[in-house]
């Protein structure tokens, strides 16, 4: 993905302009809809008791990987990755719905044999938030809130699916929820390990591969709550339509985290904190990991 230029020349000056009104044009009318809902939102809870009632768990999983080729038809104890993380998100309460999202026809073979939907996708999606807004469009049923479920926790709880779900039915002046749980110390300094910081009320500041926040000493603080984030993230589907019309950021690109788009466009973001000893597959070694902890527990 090519960064945007910082600089342009003099002839274009003018063209620059227009696009950067026209874009606070449409960002000016997407946060007065945002507003609007949020309001409306409210009142319909007060009446009805109900808001973004309609729930898809969607799966993103691509074969190429710069870290992990195939990673998710790599075999944890005997089955599939994506089969085991399929096989928990079957087991939340607050899914209507799952599908698998993937332009792989190995990928989608596999999950067909296991009983799981398959949505094919485009090779263009440049994430897993595009993919899960294409697979959306494919769907013939409208749903409220679509769960990105990443393929790579296999242990993943169904109950912190169903978490970050009512934290975003419970917050309508946010478009995106997610979750963290406590950062281990040994892993204070691995960029695979993303870390994130809130503010009181439980939204979002900031992520990071670094750790955050950092402080003079450049050494982790024991006492210091520091946050990992989960790989699970839900959005409100009208966000979700538009998140890809929006232009990478600055920060996102420089991180590498397609959260950090929804930040700098100033949308909200709602965090929810909850315990889970976080087991993602990010490298061929995690693999011996994981499947080391499932058998010291029984987790067949």
């Amino acid at each position: 993905m090519n960064r945007p230029s910082v600089c342009s020349s003099s002839s274009s000056s003018s063209d620059g302009s227009s696009s950067n009104t026209k874009a606070w044009i449409v960002h000016g009318i997407v946060a007065g809809v945002a507003i609007a809902v949020a309001v409306g939102a409210r009142a319909y809870l007060g009446r009805f008791g109900k808001f973004r009632s309609r729930v898809v768990g969607i799966i993103p999983a691509r074969f190429a990987s710069s870290r992990f080729q195939g990673k998710p038809l790599v075999h944890i104890l005997g089955k599939p990755m994506i089969q085991r993380t399929w096989e928990r998100a079957k087991l939340a309460a607050t899914l209507d719905h799952i599908v698998v999202a993937t332009d792989d026809d190995k990928i989608a073979e596999c999950c067909r044999g296991f009983g799981a939907h398959v949505i094919m996708t485009s090779e263009s999606c440049r994430n897993g938030t595009e993919r899960c807004n294409e697979a959306l469009q494919k769907l013939e049923k409208k749903y409220d809130i679509v769960v990105n479920i990443q393929g790579d926790e296999p242990l993943i709880e169904p109950e912190i699916i169903d978490g970050v779900v009512k934290a975003l039915q419970a917050a309508p002046d946010a478009v995106f929820s997610t979750a963290v749980t406590s950062l281990k110390p040994e892993d204070a300094f691995d960029p695979n390990r993303v870390k994130c910081v809130v503010d009181n009320r439980g939204y979002a500041i900031y992520f990071s591969r670094g750790l955050i926040p950092f402080n003079k000493s450049g050494e982790v603080n024991p006492q210091f709550p520091y946050l990992l984030h989960l790989g699970i993230q839900s959005y409100d589907s009208k966000f979700l339509k538009i998140y890809p019309e929006l232009q990478p950021t600055p920060l996102q690109l420089e991180e590498d985290l397609e959260q950090l788009k929804v930040l700098e466009n100033g949308y909200k973001m709602k965090v929810i904190k909850v315990d889970h000893e976080a087991h993602g597959v990010d490298t061929p070694e995690d693999v011996e990991k994981i499947e080391s902890y499932m058998r010291e527990r029984n987790l067949y």
